[in-house]
């Protein structure tokens, strides 16, 4: 590992933070961004980097300041912001007390900021406090636990690094560590770090470049320290083209495997449904294909920080079999035993301990497939990518650590005390569940206006989705735009046309890859024709029914297939039409497809009811456009409605709308809202027509 540091990188940090926030403010900024670029010291939120100074108070005192990083903020991406200043001399009179309670350190904490409005300060705090240098660094280094968890790992620290470190062993994070962090420094002043074993290492120094340096050369005599060590290791070779068929296998057990890991919520309320993450390559396969890789693997986290997003451990699952109904037992069979051994890890832990706890879900976070890689969970994609990126530097530390010697984790009681830690689940934040998180909404047509109007509504509800389209440029770009508005990772293009049963296998195949299966589905793909019936050829007619008939069908089938895969259920929300109810003189093709993609869903509710899924439709009517979206139905035969009805273009809007009886102008994001009505399951309601058309007395369903 080396150095990032530049001095013009440094200059242009004290050039955009220092009139604002001072030097070593701007420094501190600075040097916390390199250590979280490296992903081998950090990830997501994990580390903590601080700087002590002074600050003006407003009655212009002018008093010790630490300036720490806030708790949850990843050291990649902060600013000022993110480093709450604290009163740096009470701080450290609370070395003097002999104990002092998370809640208690937390309180102290919070009430002497010196901005209220400020992040809660890093649960290390104090650590950083009680130690007397300006800058100190933290990190979670993979080579430093590759060393530090071993069965001998102080021994091996002393033989990496001498005397130039201390060591400590496991302590929890909190007033007991920062004291003894003080303590072990104060014992051998001339360190230039602490090494925690099974945590991580802090370096210090008189300047945000020393201190950060100082890091970066540990870490990399670690890494130099570990390679050398390295004599075997948990991985075996894997055959060319391994990570296609993994591919193609993973949208077959995808929705098995997401299923299983759903859990059922109290009542009629369905399921709390995760999205995956899947990441595959040779190291992960040659790693999941070792001899010995399931005992290895489902020991505890390199770091204990990990567990509260990936549990304590993985679920492993054998070598599959070719045949998907005996994998799909396979796959059941290690769920199952997963959620076995985590209610014995809990019970066990509440006895011997005598606390009470509110027990998390019993679901695995990561399934480890042979052949096929790491499926990680989480309720948004965002989370399941954060547990991703943590299996797989955690399956590279182990294997490092395994070669070394024998890779040893934490105990189960040290595990469960940082899970069910209050402190550190507050990282995850306490904010209320949208309706429809954890679930993934396929919406074919989705790059027209009706389709990005479904798609936004839905991802504002928290929903990831899938937009479907045959126009591939029209797909990324109604996907850039819900990902913009509602966050990266919710929302995925396909190229997909409705009339194609391949393509749409494809499609159903690419959401089960990218998010594990599927829970909505609006088939929602459509195309007119204005033409009287003596002059509609049978070839016309059968161009706009295999889009809106038969597009609907194909549709309905491989939704049918993940709906069966997944067993929890699920939504079809079909975008019909008024004219199915009340059609319009010129516009024989259209109406009647629609009418048949109606009869049609009443049939799959139907059917799906004993899967749980309910089918219900949306008869929308004259819906022009989703804000710049134009509707591509209406710039086609929008010319000739408006020349049946002796009106000009400018006019056929106005028409519309005047003519319901709330003379309503109908958009887009209000067809969305209906799909989010049924697909929020707040009725028990399958089979049903909604209108949303303003009101049309001949289009009422009957």
């Amino acid at each position: 590992m080396k150095s990032l540091y530049t001095e013009d990188g440094a200059r242009r940090a004290i050039e955009q933070y220092g009139a604002k926030h001072g030097e070593d403010v701007a420094l501190r900024v600075y040097t916390s961004r390199l250590i979280g670029s490296e992903a081998d010291l950090v990830l997501h939120g994990g580390g903590n980097t601080s700087v002590k100074g002074e600050l003006t108070t407003i009655v212009g005192d002018r008093v010790a300041c630490l300036w720490v990083k806030g708790s949850g903020s990843s050291l990649d991406r902060v600013e000022p912001k993110d480093f709450p200043a604290l009163d740096l001399a009470y701080l450290r009179r609370l070395r003097s007390l002999g104990a002092l309670s998370d809640e208690e350190m937390v309180n102290q904490l919070r009430t002497h900021l010196f901005d209220a409005s400020s992040p809660n300060p890093s649960v290390e705090a104090l650590l950083h406090a009680f130690l007397p240098h300006k800058f100190v660094d933290h990190s979670h280094a993979d080579a430093v636990l590759a060393v530090t968890n071993q069965a001998n790992g102080a021994v091996l620290v002393r033989e990496a690094l001498g005397d130039r470190v201390a060591v400590l062993p496991y302590i929890m994070p909190g007033f007991p560590l920062a004291k003894a962090v003080a303590e072990v420094y104060e014992a051998s002043p001339n360190v230039v770090g602490v090494v925690l074993l099974h945590h991580g290492l802090f370096t210090f120094g008189a300047t945000a470049r020393e201190s950060y340096e100082r890091h970066i050369e540990l870490v990399d005599a670690f890494e130099s320290f570990a390679n050398k060590r390295a004599t075997r290791g948990a991985s075996v070779a894997v055959d060319v083209g391994a990570e296609r068929s993994a591919r193609a296998r993973l949208s077959a057990i995808a929705p098995v495997v997401r299923g299983l890991v759903a859990d059922a919520r109290s009542g009629d309320a369905g399921y709390r449904r995760l999205v995956m993450e899947w990441r595959c390559n040779d190291e992960i396969l040659s790693f999941c294909a070792a001899r010995h890789a399931s005992e290895l693997a489902q020991t505890g986290p390199i770091t204990p920080d990990h567990v509260i997003r990936t549990k304590a451990w993985p679920a492993f699952a054998s070598e599959l079999p070719a045949d998907d109904a005996v994998a799909r037992e396979q796959l059941t069979e290690t769920v199952a035993s997963f959620r076995v051994k985590y209610d014995s890890y809990f019970e066990t832990n509440l006895r011997e301990k005598r606390v009470q706890r509110t027990k998390l879900d019993s679901a695995p976070r990561v399934v480890l497939v042979p052949g096929v890689g790491i499926l990680a969970w989480g309720a948004t994609k965002k989370d399941a990518r954060i547990a991703a990126d943590i299996t797989e530097h955690t399956l590279r530390t182990k294997a490092t650590a395994d070669a070394m010697g024998g890779y040893v984790a934490l105990s189960d009681a040290d595990l469960f005390d940082m899970e069910y830690w209050s402190l550190e689940q507050a990282k995850l934040g306490k904010a209320a569940p949208r309706a429809l998180e954890g679930q993934v909404v396929l919406v074919t047509g989705g790059a027209g206006a009706i389709g990005r109007g479904i798609a936004h509504a839905c991802a504002k509800e928290g929903a990831h989705v899938v937009i479907v389209d045959r126009d591939p440029e029209g797909a990324r770009a109604a996907a850039a735009e819900v990902e913009r508005a509602h966050g990266a990772g919710t929302a995925l293009a396909v190229d997909a046309d409705v009339t194609s049963e391949a393509s749409m296998r494809a499609a159903f195949d690419a959401a089960c890859v990218a998010y594990g299966g599927v829970d909505v589905v609006v088939p929602n793909a459509g195309i007119a024709l204005v033409r009287p019936i003596e002059e509609l050829s049978n070839a016309d007619a059968l161009r706009v029914a295999e889009v809106n008939y038969i597009g609907v069908l194909t549709t309905l089938r491989e939704a049918t297939r993940v709906f069966r895969a997944q067993g929890t259920g699920g939504n079809v929300v079909v975008n019909a039409s008024k004219n199915v109810f009340a059609p319009g003189k010129d516009f024989g093709a259209y109406s009647a497809s629609k009418a048949a993609a109606h009869q049609l869903a009443k049939v799959a509710a139907l059917e799906l009811a004993p899967l749980g899924v309910r089918v219900n439709q949306i008869n929308a009517d004259a819906v022009f456009s989703y804000g710049e979206t134009k509707s591509g139905l209406w710039e086609e035969v929008g010319p000739a409605r408006a020349k049946s009805r002796g009106l000009s273009m400018t006019e056929l809007e106005a028409y519309y709308r005047d003519r319901n009886l709330l003379r309503a102008r109908v958009d887009a994001s209000h067809v969305g809202n209906a799909v989010v009505f049924f697909a929020t399951e707040k009725t028990p309601t399958t089979g049903a027509t909604l209108p949303v058309d303003g009101g049309i007395p001949e289009a009422f369903p009957r």
